[in-house]
């Protein structure tokens, strides 16, 4: 039988891949909105890159010949990526031409990025330094996607407003973060548990100020647009 420890470790993996399925489904309101209106408007295709890399780097991350025991780490943001590069194709679609060189350009550097990562570490490097490496770009590609959010949480101060900061993307940020939180905890692992230490707080924020301006929205929108489309 396997120790209780190992176990709850175990538990907390596949709350991890429940709670990111959430994540990754939390966008569709606001893509909806995009296809419907033709327009990306004043939203930011930036969180969506930092988390394809996330995604791409955590992936490699949780491979056995990588770490150990970290399986689930990697199921679930496999997972995240076909979600993230679903919602960058429609990004490109509907952006105008500048952002769309932009978002076309940064996709590519992701992935020149990622194969760059996964060539080095296989071929060059061995453990421990190759969960050492790749354990450090993984926390700073988690801090990187969780503070993208940091230019729409002034946008929310500076307007009084929560329209362009979904609700459910940052519940479900927060829950996936407090989630692998405890799981790397538990694992014993740093390199999962200090990145969404930070990830859970800046969740916290989040949400306090979707609870703070909320009453706004509704006003704001009574009298005009928040922001007038870039289309």
């Amino acid at each position: 039988m396997m120790p209780d420890e190992e176990i709850w470790h175990y538990a907390t993996g596949i709350a991890d891949n429940f709670f990111a399925l959430g994540l990754f489904l939390s966008p569709i309101p606001t893509f909806r909105r995009i296809t419907k209106n033709k327009s990306t408007e004043q939203f930011s295709g930036l969180p969506y890159i930092f988390a394809l890399l996330n995604c791409l780097i955590c992936t490699w991350y949780g491979l056995p010949f990588v770490s150990r025991n970290n399986i689930l780490v990697t199921t679930v943001n496999g997972t995240g990526a076909i979600f993230q590069l679903f919602y960058i194709s429609l990004y490109i679609v509907y952006s105008q031409k500048e952002a769309r060189v932009k978002m076309v350009v940064l996709l590519s550097l992701v992935m020149a990025i990622f194969i760059s990562i996964v060539l080095v570490t296989y071929e060059f490097m061995k453990q421990p330094l190759r969960k050492v490496f790749v354990g450090s770009l993984s926390v700073i590609s988690l801090v990187s996607m969780f503070a993208s959010p940091l230019s729409i949480i002034k946008l929310v101060i500076e307007t009084h407003s929560v329209e362009y900061m979904p609700f459910y993307l940052s519940l479900s940020t927060l829950l996936m973060s407090v989630s692998f939180f405890t799981y790397g905890f538990l694992g014993q692992d740093p390199f999962v548990y200090v990145p969404n230490g930070i990830g859970s707080v800046l969740g916290i924020i989040q949400l306090g100020l979707y609870f703070y301006y909320r009453n706004n929205r509704r006003r704001r929108q009574a009298v005009q647009p928040l922001l007038s489309s870039t289309a």
